[in-house]
C-alpha cells in the first residue's frame, strides 16, 4: 500500500492525506449523533485522552524544537522555551478571564468572563 502511494505525485499524495484526515475527523465528530447523553466517566476519559494528546503534541512539535533552536545562545537552552511556555499559559488565563463562557451543567447566571447582553 505504501509503495503504491509513494509512486503518486506529491500533489495527489497531499490531496489523499487531506481527504483521509477530513474523513477521520468527520467520522469522529459523527459519533455525537449516536447518543443524547454522554456518561460522565466516558466524557472524563475522552477529555483525559485529548489532554494527553495535546500535551504530547505541544512537547514534540513546539517545546523540543524550541530547545534545539535555542542551543548556541547566551542563555541556557531551557530558558527561551520556558519563557514562551509561561507566556502562552498567561495568555490563555487572560482569555479565560475575558471571554464569556459557560461550563457544562452551570446556569446562565453563573457564566464567566465579561458581561454581555
Amino acid at each position: 500500500m505504501a509503495g503504491a502511494l509513494a509512486g503518486l505525485s506529491p500533489v495527489l499524495q497531499a490531496f489523499l492525506a487531506t481527504v483521509f484526515t477530513w474523513g477521520m475527523t468527520a467520522a469522529g465528530a459523527a459519533l455525537v449523533f449516536g447518543t443524547k447523553n454522554v456518561p460522565r466517566k466516558l466524557l472524563d476519559s475522552m477529555l483525559g485522552f485529548a489532554a494527553g494528546v495535546m500535551i504530547a503534541a505541544s512537547f514534540w512539535s513546539l517545546l523540543a524544537p524550541a530547545i534545539e533552536l535555542s542551543e548556541g545562545g547566551s542563555l541556557p537552552v531551557w530558558v527561551p522555551p520556558i519563557i514562551g511556555f509561561l507566556a502562552g499559559g498567561v495568555f490563555l488565563r487572560l482569555l479565560d478571564r475575558v471571554l464569556p463562557h459557560l461550563h457544562p451543567g452551570m446556569k446562565m447566571s453563573e457564566a464567566e468572563g465579561i458581561e454581555t447582553s
